[in-house]
Parts: structure tokens; C-alpha cells; sequence
């Protein structure tokens, strides 16, 4: 196959290095063989096999480095965490487990024949 051919099946040239436009997404792909008739990028291979083109970026929360083993941090929004552990899910488990504990009472009460308040 000439230099003709090449140019048929949509190959060109820049700078004498050949390119060819990927037949997926269309971008150019470098340093082609002359002998291709068409060419997938690697970013359409990666799509196609399921991974992602691009990895996925850290989110920041703001916080700083390290704020999680601080003996109290409050944050921008004004939520009290001692030791990485916010102060209001603590409230609230203690909550539930005196809960727990009075149902749990309770059951052993009704067991016992105790049937009072």
C-alpha cells in the first residue's frame, strides 16, 4: 500500500508523522502504521472494556489534614467532633441504647410476672 492509500482511508500527515482519526470518538491518533485502514483510540478501547477514561479525583471536604484524631474539631458549619466522631450521632446512640435498655427491662419485668409501670 502506497502513501495514496493511506490518504484514501482517511490517514494523513503533520510534521511526517502519520495520524489517523480514531473511528469512535474521532480523535487523532499518532504514529499510525501506513498500512492501517482504521484505528480505535485508547480512550474508546477503555470505554469499551468498562473502565473509566479518567480517574476519579479526590473531593475535598475541607477539613483539614488530620482533623479526624484532634480531641474536638468544629468544622465551617459548626458540627462538634471529638475524635473524628461527631457529638450529635453520640447524643443519639446513648439515646437509643437507654432506650433499648428500658425496653429490655421491661421484657424482663413481663417474664418475671412483674406487670407494673
Amino acid at each position: 500500500m502506497g502513501k495514496s492509500t493511506f490518504e484514501k482511508n482517511g490517514g494523513y500527515f503533520i510534521d511526517g508523522v502519520a495520524y489517523m482519526d480514531c473511528k469512535v470518538t474521532g480523535e487523532p491518533v499518532a504514529n499510525v502504521s501506513e498500512d492501517s485502514v482504521s484505528v480505535i483510540g485508547s480512550r474508546a478501547v477503555m470505554g469499551m472494556v468498562g473502565m473509566p477514561d479518567e480517574p476519579k479525583q479526590k473531593v475535598s471536604t475541607g477539613r483539614p489534614a488530620g482533623w479526624h484524631f484532634m480531641n474536638e474539631f468544629v468544622d465551617k458549619d459548626g458540627n462538634v467532633f471529638h475524635k473524628g466522631k461527631e457529638q450529635i450521632l453520640l447524643d443519639r446512640q446513648k439515646e437509643k441504647k437507654a432506650a433499648l435498655k428500658k425496653a429490655v427491662q421491661k421484657q424482663k419485668d413481663f417474664i418475671n410476672h412483674k406487670f407494673g409501670d
